[in-house]
């Protein structure tokens, strides 16, 4: 990985049919895109970095499907992957993300002060709020594709940003090859530490190249903000705290992300943004806002009653198990987010998820008094 742009046109001396992947076992979201023509049509293309259409789908033909989670099955090499494969990219975000077309356009609002409440949730029952996303660096490729050299120098551009930082924002990056065993112990015990991906999704799309060649965690003083630098996107900016603050996590998500851009433009580096893809990701599922603002809270009982799915689905929001995608709630405590990246900007998102929560609580409180909920069941958003 990647296939050079030789091997490319290596493989037109063999038919499309000869060609084309066997996704008749396949389940996900490139697999119901791709159709023969689409494929005829985009085999010989490329981006001009050299991103091929059998670069984007190798992760969706390798791993066809999850049996709980409909997978997208397909990456970005680059930012132009979305423009030179959109006659395979459209159709699999439209899908995704509830009939986005490719005609809508996307929208960008990090005022925090826009945002409505937020610094009230019940610490009772939320036990600790996040809200994280992702960034790409304008005209450097994305993680399935860089070179070493590129890699480094995300690493480098970043570290001169993020060092630059002051106040509530100063801090230390950590790189993962330099990490002391304590240094290493100190931040999984945080939940700070992302590892070597073992996930065949990431391992099958060529994100782990030379791993952990620049790759770093940068976190500052507080441990409340915290980037992770060439892991899934050249950036994974996230903000956090204990109890049910989201308010003053968002503020901090907002601040942050607008003093690192700040200092990026100053070398000529912007982020990757468009009006009609928001900011531009690695994985077709994160694009828009790549936001994901959750929260850990205990619902015991709302968890258990029969229209809890249908609950979340009205509100907009999604659930996990407290150790991410997959696992089991434990104890009644769920990881809430909101369902939406793109189409809905990241004040929207985060107002569901502080509104859904809100409303969930006070479900949950009149579930522990057993007093019945169905008055309180909410239009859908």
């Amino acid at each position: 990985m990647p296939f050079g742009n030789t091997h490319n046109n290596y493989k037109l001396n063999f038919s499309v049919d000869e060609e084309y992947p066997d996704l008749t076992k396949h389940n996900n979201h490139m697999a119901k895109a791709l159709t023969k023509d689409i494929y005829a049509k985009l085999r010989d293309k490329q981006t001009p970095s050299g991103f091929t259409l059998d670069d984007c789908i190798q992760t969706g033909v390798d791993n066809p499907g999850h049996p709980f989670i409909m997978t997208v099955g397909c990456v970005a090499g680059d930012e132009e992957t979305y423009e030179v494969f959109k006659d395979l990219f459209d159709p699999i975000i439209e899908d995704r993300h509830n009939g986005y077309k490719a005609t809508d356009k996307h929208k960008t609002d990090l005022n925090f002060e826009n945002l409505k409440g937020g610094d009230d949730l019940d610490p009772k029952y939320v036990l600790s709020s996040r809200v994280r996303t992702g960034r790409s660096i304008k005209g450097l490729t994305l993680p399935p594709h860089c070179s070493r050299g590129e890699r480094r120098m995300i690493e480098k551009l970043s570290v001169e940003a993020l060092t630059s930082l002051d106040g509530e924002f100063k801090g230390k990056y950590y790189p993962l090859k330099d990490m002391s065993d304590q240094e290493q112990q100190q931040l999984i015990d945080d939940h700070f530490l992302f590892d070597k991906p073992v996930s065949p999704l990431l391992l099958a799309s060529g994100m782990a190249r030379d791993w952990p060649d620049a790759r770093g965690i940068w976190h500052n003083e507080g441990k409340t903000f915290l980037v992770w630098v060439n892991e899934e996107d050249h950036l994974r900016v996230i903000s956090m705290q204990q109890g049910g603050n989201m308010r003053e996590v968002f503020r901090r998500f907002c601040v942050g992300l607008q003093k690192i851009e700040h200092v990026f433009k100053k070398h000529n580096k912007a982020f990757m943004w468009n009006e009609h893809l928001g900011y531009v990701l690695t994985c077709p599922s994160n694009l828009g806002t790549g936001l994901r603002g959750g929260v850990h809270v205990k619902l015991p009982n709302l968890s258990k009653h029969a229209k809890f799915e249908e609950i979340l689905t009205r509100l907009r929001l999604q659930k996990r198990g407290t150790g991410g995608v997959d696992t089991a709630a434990e104890g009644g405590v769920f990881d809430i987010s909101n369902a939406d990246r793109l189409g809905f900007s990241e004040v929207e998102q985060v107002q569901m998820v502080v509104d859904g929560v809100k409303l969930m609580i006070e479900m949950e409180k009149k579930l522990e008094k057993g007093t019945a909920i169905d008055d309180m069941m909410p239009a859908q958003k």
